[in-house]
């Protein structure tokens, strides 16, 4: 298991993600709150920094396959590449996602391959189809770096 906190640029914690390993992959499931409604960007992205208030140290989503970035491309995919999370009226969203490209076992499809990886929720929603980047999905809003959950966090 492994989670990430994504705080937004005034270092308040706006959510939780939860990552669990699963038959060739990772299950994510991401909750939110205080955030603005509509659909946002979510994503892995490749280095384990949350530095405010952009949040630009933690790269570029994460790629060990040397993919395009979105999950409508079809040449294949990032790894960090994920669904647009969806945020309600009341500022809630939640999102559960699977991962196929990555593990949190070792290897270099790990989300702790080369010092870790974190995760990002954007300002807009993801078109799912522009590449090379994601800036369809607008600011980073929150970040969170993944670490190994303990039992019972």
């Amino acid at each position: 298991m492994a989670k990430g906190e994504p705080n937004n640029g005034q270092g308040k914690l706006v959510g939780i993600a939860t990552l669990a390993e699963a038959i060739d992959g990772v299950r994510v499931v991401a909750q939110v709150y205080g955030l603005q409604p509509g659909h946002h960007g979510f994503h892995i992205h490749e280095v384990a920094k949350c530095e405010p208030p952009g949040f630009k140290s933690a790269g570029e989503h994460i790629d060990p396959y040397s993919a395009h970035h979105s999950l409508k491309q079809p040449k294949g995919f990032h790894a960090g590449d994920l669904p647009n999370l969806l945020v309600a009226l009341d500022g809630i969203g939640v999102l559960v996602a699977y991962v196929p490209l990555a593990t949190l076992r070792a290897g270099e499809n790990s989300l702790f391959h080369n010092g870790g990886t974190a995760v990002i929720v954007h300002s807009q929603s993801d078109d799912q189809r522009t590449d090379p980047s994601c800036d369809t999905a607008g600011d980073r809003l929150a970040c969170g770096v993944v670490t190994r959950a303990t039992p019972g966090t």
